[in-house]
């Protein structure tokens, strides 16, 4: 069994904080992949609990807890804050980057993370045309073919900033004979895949954000980054 020695040849313990609660099956994979690495320990811990612990932690995954500079400046021991996903907007990096942490994330375009972001943002806008809420309460009451839910066919759709998770969806779309329009601060063909001009049917820039808003039955934002959208 692997182990972990410092200088002075005892053992260490490397202490990992996982913030918040949510998404509970990630911890339970982090915790059962590092079984046999006795000298790495996850602890979960609420969010508001966060700052009167983290200077006793090595390594952050921050989920939904705000990473600002004062919770950094706590921080003395941490070396690294990291993202089980690709959204960085709540981690001050440039204050990590003074305290000398590193931060880093899960790119969505190598793990699936994408993927099961298009996957799911389909599912919810079906789920709201079809009224899928309404739809479960009439059945519960023995009351059927209500509410007339609406179809995705022919709707135009606004994704807003093309990255990875913004490509995947509009692979998915394309087949419900939509029409997809897409903003992105760079168009160049170093930034989008060559099946581009296949998968949007009408292309702009942050300048046109309001103007195809109003043309959209459907907008989904897909803002990863600065570079995204």
């Amino acid at each position: 069994m692997p182990e972990a020695m410092g200088s002075d040849g005892c053992k260490t313990i490397t202490r990992v904080l996982v913030c918040g609660p949510y998404w509970p099956d990630s911890t339970v994979y982090t915790k059962d992949y590092l079984q046999n690495y006795p000298f790495i320990q996850v602890d979960e811990v609420g969010l508001k609990e966060v700052p009167g612990v983290i200077q006793n932690y090595h390594i952050c995954i921050a989920r939904n807890r705000r990473m600002d500079s004062d919770i950094i400046a706590r921080a003395t021991q941490m070396k690294i804050i990291m993202q089980n996903g690709v959204g960085l907007e709540g981690v001050d990096i440039g204050a990590a980057t003074e305290h000398n942490i590193k931060v880093t994330r899960i790119p969505g375009c190598t793990t699936g993370n994408a993927i099961a972001c298009a996957e799911m943002t389909i599912y919810l806008t079906l789920g709201v045309l079809r009224k899928q809420k309404e739809m479960d309460r009439a059945v519960n009451q023995g009351e059927l073919g209500i509410p007339a839910g609406e179809t995705i066919y022919g709707r135009t759709i606004f994704i807003m900033g093309f990255g990875a998770i913004g490509y995947e969806l509009a692979k998915r779309l394309r087949v419900f004979g939509v029409k997809i329009l897409s903003t992105k601060r760079n168009w160049s063909s170093k930034t989008v895949p060559c099946d581009i001009e296949v998968l949007v049917d009408k292309k702009g820039g942050l300048e046109d954000m309001y103007e195809f808003a109003g043309e959209a039955d459907i907008v989904i934002t897909c803002m990863e980054t600065v570079n995204t959208l």
